[in-house]
């Protein structure tokens, strides 16, 4: 921006850039020399004219002007110049959280108790009182904020925290309304119903306040390591490693409170109000009330964080160095995994060298044959093709061919090689739709192991593991239905963007997921929500098998890192019906045409639960209310007279709740 006025403004530096706006520190000029300090954010101009992001700039205003709290950044004026809108607000002079934490992580220290709990008081009690807030007319505005994070958490220069940016927040009187599934919020404080886009309330605030306040104390994330994958499914399990590993170091009490907040289940978290009071009682057992504001001050001069004045001297006084509360070997050289505590140019000069041109390769059979080179990516999907023999080496182009060379299971997954049938309890032939009778039976019987399938001539090799009843990975050798096959039919991205992927895939172990996500085609969620619909997709399209062989191994767990299918079983079987193919459906019905439907014996759902079609359940209704009276042949011509897909309906209908034993056929 040119421009050093802007609309009663005069800019006096830049002070941040974000995807939406950038931010300034200004002074709006008065008469008689009167002047204010504020921090303008502005919206960039690229923007001005997307509506989405209009909606959702009006939408922080609107919502600003509704929240008055000492530990919420308050919004003075909102205005538009030259078409671009404009926020006016208090230039909290202090640092965020994050440049903080990143200080004292850098000089291997933490900030001492007192502090911590300090900021989780105030912020606590801020959100709750954003959580509870009501408009003119006293109708609660259902405040959620969403992107509690260290960045946007700030600490005035005399240590008071405050609570900025609700630009993504969500409420009851927003203009704009995020779609469906899309998840707002950084990686790393997100809450388990943020990944998996279910409901969320103001337990989700509390979810990411408790990371926060687990960070501070440890001194490196809380679900960090491993790739944005790795994180998000942490977080999708609440997986609290890190902090219970510190267990010895952290008062029992502090831990108790934490795990309370950062549970699974937004319903057994408190409320923002109860954890704060939870937090309060932690500092009044050890008589810290009132020492965090004054320690956290000292800690920003002491960083030379703010710069000193003299009504400043009780926060400069000597000695006054916090006590790391815990010992953190963090390592300085941060990783992208922590990249929330990246020194700014890093990430993007690590993604410059990734992008660097990948290795050729070759594959050199048993016979001496030698193949190649081939790209990375032509190489993978010779390897899920199953076009590289077991035995084959698989190496660099320019490699010498010597001894250590990595044959082709070491870059396919465990998961895509086949598994004898001998010595298995279970198995049987996937002729005349077999595969839901199993499915049901083992979501009845809530099995955890892994159902192998292999098509008759043994070129397609499928598996399916389950816990307790459910799907919970599924793996394919079918070319067709790797990831990046799956994006580009989905329309999730363009073939070019996969291809670009698969060159920066080397430098990342080969995770085409990792570099789509580190190359910005798609976010962690995005990812996330791709693979679980790569999961389902593979899992459904097993049914429409004509023949083949199936066997159970029972206690079998997928190696790799699972997405499981979100719905129940009862959906998950109807889903199945649906997407089986009409052969599969009409085969296995052929040779019961002639017997008599009655009731099912035991079957493990109810039918009102299978959610299936008006037409499904009149048909497997009808069927049960008139046990031992019609075949299967004469309910087809009572329901199925009135028009082709009708009749298509009423087959899989039966064969739904024959496979479900809904009904047998005596």
């Amino acid at each position: 921006m040119r421009e050093r006025i802007f609309g009663p403004y005069r800019i006096e530096r830049p002070l941040a850039t974000g995807g939406m706006a950038e931010v300034f520190v200004a002074h709006r000029q008065g008469p008689h020399g009167w002047t204010r300090r504020v921090a303008l954010k502005c919206m960039l101009p690229q923007l001005a004219r997307d509506p989405e992001f209009t909606a959702m700039f009006v939408d922080e205003a609107r919502l600003a002007a509704r929240l008055e709290h000492p530990a919420i950044v308050p919004v003075f004026d909102f205005g538009e110049h030259e078409g671009t809108l404009f926020l006016a607000m208090e230039y909290v002079e202090g640092a965020s959280l994050a440049r903080l934490s990143r200080a004292l992580v850098l000089r291997g220290e933490a900030l001492p108790l007192s502090a911590v709990l300090h900021v989780g008081i105030e912020i606590a009690r801020a959100l709750a009182y954003a959580h509870h807030a009501r408009d003119a007319r006293g109708r609660r505005l259902e405040v959620v904020h969403r992107d509690i994070s260290p960045g946007n958490l700030l600490v005035a220069r005399r240590g008071q925290p405050k609570v900025a940016d609700f630009g993504i927040a969500r409420f009851a009187e927003a203009v704009h309304r995020t779609d469906e599934g899309l998840v707002r919020g950084k990686l790393g404080y997100l809450s388990p119903e943020q990944v998996t886009a279910g409901e969320i309330d103001g337990r989700t605030d509390v979810f990411a306040l408790a990371t926060v306040l687990a960070e501070l104390l440890l001194g490196e994330p809380l679900f960090g390591g491993g790739t944005e994958l790795d994180v998000l499914l942490r977080i999708r399990n609440a997986d609290l490693g890190v902090l219970q590993r510190s267990r010895r170091r952290l008062p029992s009490d502090l831990v108790a409170a934490l795990e309370r907040a950062l549970a699974r289940q937004p319903g057994a978290r408190p409320d923002a109000a109860g954890f704060a009071e939870a937090l309060e009682q932690l500092a009044r057992r050890r008589d810290l009330l009132g020492q965090g504001a004054l320690e956290l001050s000292r800690a920003l001069f002491r960083l030379d964080l703010v710069a000193p004045s003299p009504e400043d001297a009780d926060a400069r006084e000597p000695g006054a160095r916090p006590t790391a509360l815990v010992e953190t070997d963090a390592p300085l050289d941060v990783t992208p995994d922590t990249a929330r505590v990246m020194p700014r140019g890093v990430e993007e000069r690590l993604a410059e060298i990734a992008l660097e041109p990948g290795p050729l390769w070759e594959v050199e059979r048993t016979d001496g044959h030698v193949v190649g080179p081939l790209t990375f990516s032509a190489l993978a999907r010779r390897i899920l093709a199953g076009e590289v023999p077991d035995g084959a080496a698989v190496r660099p182009a320019e490699a010498p061919r010597a001894g250590g060379l990595a044959g082709p299971g070491e870059l396919m997954r465990p998961s895509d090689r086949p598994i004898p049938l001998e010595g298995t309890s279970q198995h049987g032939p996937l002729a005349g739709g077999a595969l839901l009778s199993v499915a049901c039976q083992l979501g009845k019987e809530r099995r955890t192991g892994l159902l192998s399938l292999a098509s008759a001539d043994g070129t397609r090799r499928k598996r399916i593991y389950f816990v307790d009843g459910r799907p919970d990975f599924v793996s394919s050798n079918d070319p067709g239905e790797v990831l990046g096959e799956h994006l580009v039919r989905s329309g999730t991205c363009v073939r070019m963007e996969i291809e670009m992927a698969l060159a920066m895939a080397p430098k990342l172990g080969g995770r085409l997921g990792d570099a789509l996500v580190r190359l910005g085609i798609l976010t962690p969620h995005a990812l996330y929500s791709a693979l679980a619909a790569q999961v389902r997709t593979r899992y459904l399209e097993a049914f429409r098998w004509r023949e083949g062989s199936w066997c159970f191994v029972p206690d079998q767990r997928a190696a790799e890192a699972s997405v499981p299918l979100r719905e129940g079983v009862p959906d998950l079987l109807r889903a199945a019906a649906e997407s089986a193919d009409l052969a599969v459906v009409t085969g296995a019905l052929w040779p019961l045409h002639d017997r008599t439907l009655l009731p099912g014996r035991s079957p493990p759902f109810p039918l009102s639960v299978y959610g299936a079609r008006p037409l499904w359940t009149e048909v497997v209704g009808s069927a049960v209310a008139q046990a031992a009276s019609r075949t299967v042949a004469q309910h087809v011509s009572e329901h199925a007279g009135r028009s082709a897909n009708d009749s298509e309906e009423v087959l899989r209908a039966l064969w739904f709740g024959l496979s479900t034993d809904l009904l047998r056929a005596a």
